[in-house]
């Protein structure tokens, strides 16, 4: 027969506590790794929202002022829909800095953005590449300038739609840029 020693009895009576003390531990460094790799992970997303919220931003200003000059441009070579007409010689040097600002915006769009918002910018800036061969002068068709506007208005809305839907953004997209705009056309007798 085993006669247990009083120290041994000590022990195995504050063994459950023991026990106790162990899983708290165990539970509590569970928990704080679990809530740390979920604020970090939440932190993570954040700074990669607001990065694509900046590169997308960032590309339509670009792609914009691309479009002002070769609008302006086309002004000049008689076509509608823009003011202050830009001579096409100093116009031209002004439309080839433009696009190479563009095309290096272009390849922080193809790093952060999602597959159907770069399909979205990719047609976007392809509608401003035709427009700017109406600018340079390769097209010279009015009806065409007018379809090609157009083409390029709905290529901007649907970029902005598949962005704000990226960013996580809801509610309606913004209002359609489509042109002519209301406030250009004739106005009709009564």
């Amino acid at each position: 027969m085993y006669v247990r020693h009083e120290g041994e009895s000590a022990l195995w009576d504050q063994l459950p506590a023991l026990i106790g003390v162990a899983i708290g531990a165990v539970g509590s460094y569970a928990a704080t790794s679990l809530t740390e790799r979920s604020r970090w992970r939440r932190a993570r997303a954040e700074r990669w929202d607001q990065k694509r919220l900046d590169t997308y931003a960032s590309y339509a200003n670009t792609l914009k002022h691309q479009i002002n000059i070769a609008q302006r441009i086309g002004a000049s070579r008689g076509f509608q829909h823009a003011v202050d007409p830009l001579d096409p010689e100093q116009g031209l040097t002004q439309l080839a800095e433009a696009e190479a600002r563009r095309a290096a915006e272009w390849e922080s769009v193809l790093l952060v953005g999602d597959a159907e918002t770069i399909g979205a910018a990719r047609k976007w800036h392809e509608a401003v590449w035709n427009i700017e061969l109406y600018a340079r002068g390769l097209k010279t068709d009015p009806p065409g300038w007018e379809k090609a506007i157009r083409h390029l208005s709905q290529a901007r809305d649907n970029f902005y739609t598949l962005a704000r839907r990226d960013l996580g953004i809801t509610g309606p997209p913004p209002p359609s840029g489509n042109w002519p705009r209301a406030w250009q056309q004739q106005d009709e007798p009564t």
